[in-house]
C-alpha cells in the first residue's frame, strides 16, 4: 500500500509504499542528500528532521540512536532518512538547513566565492563555512583539519559491551 510523504520546506507531496524508508522518498525528489554508508544508518549524512508523524515510522533502532548522538544539530524529531520507514500517512519531513559537502574537493571548487548558505560537516552538523563568508585556501586547511572525524573509531568506542 502507498502512503504519502510530505517534503517541507519545497512544499511537495510524494508516495512511498508501506515500510519503504525516507531516504528513497528524497533521492527519488532528486534532493541532493548524502548516504556515505550506503544506507546501513552509521554516517548521519542523511540526518532529517520529521516535523510531524513520527509515530508514522518505524521506531529508532540501537544503531541509529548512537549514530543520532554523534550529531551536534540533533533535536528530538531527528531521524536518518534510510532507517525511518514509513508505516503510515502524516509524515512531513524537513532536511536540515545548509549544505552537505561531499569532499573537500567540493570546496576547493568554492575558493575565492562566498558561502550562498552555511557549509556543514556531513558527519558532525558542525557549521564549516558561515552564508556570507568567503571561502579561502586557509578555510580550505582549517576544513581538512576539522573533517578528520573517523565514523569506524566513533563506533568502536560506542559498542556496548
Amino acid at each position: 500500500m502507498v502512503k504519502t510523504v510530505r517534503l517541507e520546506p519545497i512544499a511537495q507531496n510524494t508516495s512511498v509504499e508501506t515500510n519503504g524508508n525516507l531516504l528513497s522518498v528524497l533521492i527519488n525528489k532528486d534532493l541532493d542528500v548524502l548516504k556515505e554508508c550506503g544506507g546501513r544508518g552509521m554516517c548521519a549524512t542523511c540526518h532529517i528532521y520529521v516535523k510531524e508523524g513520527m509515530e508514522s515510522l518505524s521506531p529508532v533502532s540501537r544503531r541509529e540512536q548512537r549514530t543520532l548522538e554523534v550529531i551536534t544539530t540533533c533535536k528530538p524529531h531527528s531521524r536518518l532518512a534510510c532507517q525511518a520507514r514509513v508505516l503510515q500517512d502524516g509524515v512531513v519531513v524537513e532536511l536540515p538547513p545548509g549544505m552537505y559537502i561531499n569532499s573537500i574537493k567540493d570546496i576547493e571548487a568554492l575558493i575565492g566565492r562566498r558561502a550562498d548558505q552555511d557549509l556543514l560537516h556531513p558527519l558532525t552538523g558542525k557549521v564549516l563555512v558561515e552564508a556570507g563568508k568567503l571561502i579561502t585556501r586557509s578555510t580550505l586547511k582549517q576544513i581538512e583539519d576539522t573533517t578528520s572525524f573517523n565514523v569506524g573509531n566513533y563506533f568502536s568506542l560506542t559498542t556496548d559491551s
